[in-house]
């Protein structure tokens, strides 16, 4: 078993034994008690952190008159996320932009980190693209009953012709069930499979095919990243559908 980064052994040093206890306490026993933070969530922790100190920075040095290097790519990934979720939700769209923005970057950082040496992409381990498929799912849905009511909401499983929603509402629950595990698959295989690529021709060939794949990882991480958003505002757009009447 490969040694784990510095980073995990860091943070199970730490917060080991508190995040043990605190598992224990729901019923959940780790496999290691002693080091129950993997590598993956060590490195989503990281993500998360490097983005809460984007978010600072930005906040903190904001300027008109001369915006500095991290508010100028802040500004990039504000319009690139508004201008797409204008042209799939719509009106109202502003105020799902943070969280869709949210998700792009989470994926697109964590994504790229298979591009580093001994570092597994932690969307490569379907546990990951499940947590941000499912709160995804929790988000939209949660929108969709906001703005419809529970009633308005359900009557979207039951179909435009009332003398067959009877078989419709159970097809249409089940299919929009079936929505995390398509936002988990696709994002999980994908990157699986270019840690795979990439892990192989490192092992074989030499440097220069690796290199390219390291750029093809790079596009796919990007590509898949954006698929996920796009997806995401796909459903929201449905889910709130009757926003602007």
């Amino acid at each position: 078993m490969p040694e784990s980064l510095a980073l995990t052994r860091l943070l199970n040093l730490l917060f080991g034994g508190f995040v043990t206890s605190m598992m224990q306490a729901v019923g959940v026993h780790p496999a290691n008690a002693a080091a129950p933070i993997d590598d993956t969530f060590a490195l989503e922790l990281l993500v998360v952190a490097a983005l809460i100190l984007f978010f600072i920075v930005v906040r903190l040095s904001l300027s008109v008159e001369r915006p500095n290097p991290a508010q100028q790519i802040a500004e990039m990934i504000h319009g690139f996320v508004g201008e797409q979720a204008e042209q799939v939700i719509g009106h109202g769209f502003e105020r799902f932009q943070a969280f869709i923005a949210c998700v792009f970057l989470f994926v697109v950082l964590n994504n790229f980190l298979g591009l580093f040496p001994r570092i597994e992409t932690p969307t490569s381990h379907p546990v990951v693209p499940l947590g941000i498929a499912a709160l995804t799912f929790l988000y939209y849905n949660f929108h969709g009953v906001r703005v419809q009511g529970p009633i308005g909401y359900l009557k979207h499983f039951a179909g435009p012709v009332w003398w067959m929603s009877w078989l419709l509402f159970p097809v249409e629950v089940i299919s929009h069930l079936a929505r995390v595990m398509s936002l988990t698959i696709r994002l999980y295989a994908n990157m699986l499979a270019s840690d795979l690529l990439t892990l192989i021709a490192f092992s074989i060939f030499p440097a220069i095919l690796p290199l390219a794949l390291l750029g093809l990882h790079f596009a796919v991480a990007i590509i898949q990243a954006f698929v996920f958003m796009l997806l995401a505002m796909i459903y929201l757009s449905m889910a709130v559908v009757h926003d602007e009447h």
